[in-house]
Formats: C-alpha cells, sequence, structure tokens
C-alpha cells in the first residue's frame, strides 16, 4: 500500500477525477476499488490528506505503456504533486 499526501489548499473533486481517468464510480472515500488494463485491481481511500493506494497487479499483462502516463496525470491532479514531489516525499520516510 502506499500514501501520497494531498498538498496544502489542493482542493479538487476525487470522485470526479477517478471517473475521468478510469470510468469507475463509487465514493473514494469510503473506498473505492476497480479494475484497469495494465494495472490490475486498484483500491482507492482517501484518510485525512493522504490518498491510500493499493494495486494487485494482473497476472498477465495487457495493454500499452500509456497506463504510466495516465496514473501519473491522475496522480499531479488528484494530490497537487508532480512526479519529482512525489518522490522527493518518498525519499523522506
Amino acid at each position: 500500500m502506499r500514501e501520497y499526501s494531498i498538498k496544502r489548499g489542493h482542493d479538487v473533486d476525487l470522485n470526479s477525477l477517478v471517473s475521468k481517468y478510469f470510468g469507475a464510480d463509487g465514493d473514494i472515500y469510503e473506498g473505492i476499488t476497480f479494475s484497469a488494463d495494465g494495472m490490475g485491481e486498484v483500491n482507492l481511500k482517501v484518510e485525512k490528506n493522504r490518498l491510500m493506494v493499493d494495486i494487485v497487479p494482473p497476472k498477465k499483462i495487457t495493454g500499452d505503456g500509456t497506463i504510466v502516463k495516465k496514473w501519473n496525470d491522475f496522480l499531479l491532479e488528484a494530490t497537487g504533486k508532480d512526479a519529482k514531489e512525489r518522490k522527493k516525499e518518498f525519499g523522506k520516510l
């Protein structure tokens, strides 16, 4: 499981972002589970100011590499932090 902190003051409708990027509906504050090609089963939940992510990879990889860009774009909009900022934050742990 990974935790992504949400930038202070960054206010966005996370439910609509999940729907926009992955076509999944539900309440991310209670927890939402969906499948994405190339990623497998994704569980998302928001606790306080953190986005909790748990990914169960598929047995066989399908799809192309565009899922990585899609995931990074989603995380940027959801947390307000780009890949460089997220990497720096993980380095502190």
